[in-house]
């Protein structure tokens, strides 16, 4: 029988039993034109796709094995997988008649080993008393790899794709088959894992013969695969390392397949890192970073990952290595897709590689090919979840807007001149007011009055007079803030009687390049804390509570999170108040009210994302302990957010504490470099997980970005039983005293 002939029987037979029928002699001596792939393969009735948009049968679990039907149901699925395949590799046979002799003859085993995979399954399936089109079937693999422009395509979409994600499979369920005591399913699956990897192996041959020889193959993988298909769809739930490595794939290829993540199926929200949104909003695009707040961007452009689910996108200019994903991996974190930018992000200056980094296109070396904003305008998407909403990111995120959920289809719906006054530090000092002016009654004089609140000022003149007016109340030490601008950057401190002549002139500076000014009491922090909301369509959203802890001159240092963090506000704050004796209650009940004023001015602004509210206990000068319950609103994502974000990976009981780690802090502790002292807190501070059925982590330490690319910060986020840190002495928790995200532009809140 000629190849041709037989593979056109496998592809168009309306019968199993023609599907599944092999001759005894092969010969491939007519091999006739290429053949456009049909729509579908012929099929019997029965066993037509089912439209793909259509509630489909559900894919069965492990957790109903036991039952006979269960088991008949998921060898249903494995054996329209199998038939399938069996039908795929006819097609390729018919699509390229002038492939190599030695592949036709390979894909002609292949396709043999596939029929009797089917035939197998269909005589397990009627033990279980299921017939083989009882159930609806898919068109997945047929949908996406019958578009095939070459036998390279071939290769990479199903034998190193989905036959690939076979050895993951047949492997966990001929465990799970053998767990319920159906030893017959489990020696099939058995049997299938081992000829899949003789399958994934001859794939891998052809595949290294035609790919571009200057990729590795993992980029060049990644490159051959189109979408929806991704390596993503390579793998099952657990990698099985020992038969990949049977297949002969190498172990870089095997790291970076472990740690590669693409929605297989939901809509992935985009996030991007932009804490330095504010200077965009306050300078437009005259607004130049300094060099370090640049490159600290760079150092923690991952960041996002830790905000997101499985699966979101997270867009960076470089995608982390291998080696840091996997420990985060192992740390129990979900990893989301990481797409780097095509060029150079409109973000952040651009940065010079170091010599050898990269390769000849500008990517770290093994790592896959570019995909950019391009490649994401081709696919559904959900939410565009920026750092913070500004100038820079509605830049960047434009050419998504049109694939995006309803929530975000507009630019204006995201950021205009109404979300834009929110970032001002004279709209929190009036809001406030309001606050203060609504809900300040006379049995709360553990509450500041409205001589605290800052005052915003548009001259000189009145800047004078604000500040001599506090001073006449006594407060001779007073801060002076641009109402807009990076954090650490905008602000001096008045310590001294009289006005030196240098602050005047950072104020007339300030001034005439219309700059706002708040002027404001200094106060004696005792402790500072912070409020995590979420503003949604249907309302404000309680996330959470953070310790912060500060410096001498109120700048951030670490944010902490206790037990119960979602609902408790951190002890240390009601520690300070004797009384009233029940000041928990009372805090709770006025941050209620202030979440609720809150929620009707960020609808009256269409301001939808997250929201930090920076706040902190002080001390009068007769030591009277009292509370400014609101010191800075910012709509975005915080420092402190992320603190909340990363506790969701932490047993129950567990403490945490986020800081940022900086090179003063390394010299101080004697290290010249970020991965020797990682190493160093791997060392004093192993994780340790624990938990079923998903481990937490319950003691240890872990580096939230690269040491070995880190250049000016490296964030270290710790997990204890107990809260070995208060006050300012968190500093000393992770070693040394840390960056200041405040002096770097990245808010701690």
């Amino acid at each position: 029988m000629e190849l041709r002939e037989f593979a056109e029987q496998v592809l168009f037979a309306t019968t199993l039993e023609a599907k599944l029928r092999a001759p005894e002699v092969i010969t491939d001596e007519r091999r006739g034109p290429a053949l456009v792939a049909p729509a579908f393969p012929g099929r019997p009735p029965e066993l037509r796709f089912k439209q793909p948009r259509s509630r489909q049968a559900d894919f069965p679990g492990t957790h109903r094995l036991e039952q006979q039907s269960e088991r008949g149901r998921l060898l249903h699925f494995f054996a329209n997988h199998e038939l399938l395949a069996t039908e795929l590799m006819a097609l390729v046979l018919l699509r390229f008649p002038e492939a190599p002799a030695a592949f036709r003859r390979g894909v002609f085993q292949t396709l043999q080993d596939e029929q009797e995979h089917t035939r197998l399954y269909l005589e397990r399936m009627k033990s279980c008393g299921i017939e083989f089109g009882q159930l609806p079937v898919s068109g997945y693999f047929w949908r996406v790899i019958s578009g095939m422009e070459s036998p390279l395509d071939y290769v990479a979409g199903l034998s190193l794709t989905f036959e690939q994600a076979n050895l993951d499979f047949a492997r966990h369920f001929a465990r799970a088959f053998a767990a319920v005591g159906d030893a017959a399913s489990a020696r099939l699956l058995e049997r299938i894992h081992r000829d899949e990897i003789g399958h994934v192996a001859s794939g891998l041959r052809w595949f290294r013969r035609w790919k571009n020889p200057s990729e590795s193959d993992w980029e060049a993988f990644c490159r051959q695969l189109k979408f929806p298909l991704s390596p993503q769809r390579a793998k099952g739930a657990t990698l099985d390392v020992e038969g990949r490595r049977a297949a002969g794939l190498e172990a870089n290829f095997i790291d970076a397949l472990n740690v590669f993540s693409q929605s297989k199926g939901r809509t992935p929200n985009v996030f991007v890192f932009n804490p330095l949104a504010e200077g965009r909003i306050a300078q437009g695009k005259a607004f130049t970073p300094p060099k370090v707040q640049a490159q600290l961007v760079r150092d923690l452009e991952n960041l996002p990952q830790f905000l997101c689910r499985q699966d979101d996108v997270v867009l960076v200019e470089h995608r982390p290595s291998v080696q840091f994903l996997s420990v985060i991996k192992q740390a129990g974190f979900a990893l989301p897709e990481f797409v780097e930018l095509e060029s150079r992000c409109p973000l952040t200056p651009a940065l010079s590689p170091s010599e050898g980094e990269r390769g000849p296109e500008g990517r770290v070396r093994g790592q896959p090919p570019r995909s950019g904003i391009s490649g994401l305008t081709q696919r559904k998407l959900g939410c565009l979840r920026p750092w913070a909403w500004g100038p820079d990111s509605l830049e960047l995120l434009e050419p998504l807007f049109a694939n995006a959920s309803a929530e975000h289809r507009a630019a204006s719906q995201c950021f205009d001149e109404s979300i834009a006054q929110l970032y001002s530090k004279a709209w929190s000092a009036a809001f406030l007011g309001k606050v203060l002016s609504r809900l300040r009654r006379a049995d709360e004089s553990w509450l500041c009055t409205g001589l605290e609140v800052g005052v915003a000022v548009d001259t000189l003149p009145g800047a004078l007079e604000a500040i001599a007016a506090i001073r006449a109340r006594g407060h001779h030490k007073v801060v002076v803030k641009q109402a807009l601008g990076l954090a650490g950057r905008n602000a001096i401190r008045l310590w001294e009687p009289e006005l030196l002549s240098v602050h005047r002139r950072w104020m007339e500076r300030s001034l005439d390049h219309g700059c706002q000014l708040v002027i404001e009491p200094w106060l004696e922090r005792e402790a500072d804390f912070s409020i995590q909301l979420e503003m949604t369509a249907r309302g404000l959203r309680l996330c959470g509570y953070t310790g912060l802890f500060n410096d001498g001159k109120g700048q951030f240092q670490a944010n902490h999170a206790a037990p119960n963090f979602d609902r408790r506000i951190p002890a240390a704050i009601s520690a300070l108040f004797r009384e009233p004796a029940d000041i928990a209650v009372r805090l709770h009940r006025l941050y209620a009210d202030i979440v609720s004023l809150l929620d009707t001015e960020l609808k009256s602004a269409g301001y939808l994302g997250p929201v930090g509210i920076d706040a902190f206990a002080y001390r009068t000068a007769q030591g009277e302990p009292r509370l400014k319950p609101i010191v800075e609103i910012n709509p975005r994502y915080t420092m402190g957010r992320l603190t909340l974000e990363l506790m969701r990976q932490t047993a129950p009981g567990s403490h945490g504490l986020l800081r940022l780690v900086n090179r003063a802090q390394l010299r101080t502790e004697g290290f010249t470099d970020f991965p020797s002292y990682a190493a160093h807190l791997e060392r004093q501070f192993p994780l340790h997980l624990e938990g079923e059925p998903i481990l937490r982590i319950s003691e240890g330490v872990l580096c939230l970005n690269d040491p070995t690319r880190a250049h000016v910060c490296l964030a270290a986020f710790r997990v204890s039983r107990e809260p070995k840190y208060g006050g300012r002495s968190a500093c000393r928790v992770v070693s040394g005293a840390g960056v200041s995200p405040v002096s770097a532009g990245v808010s701690p809140a």
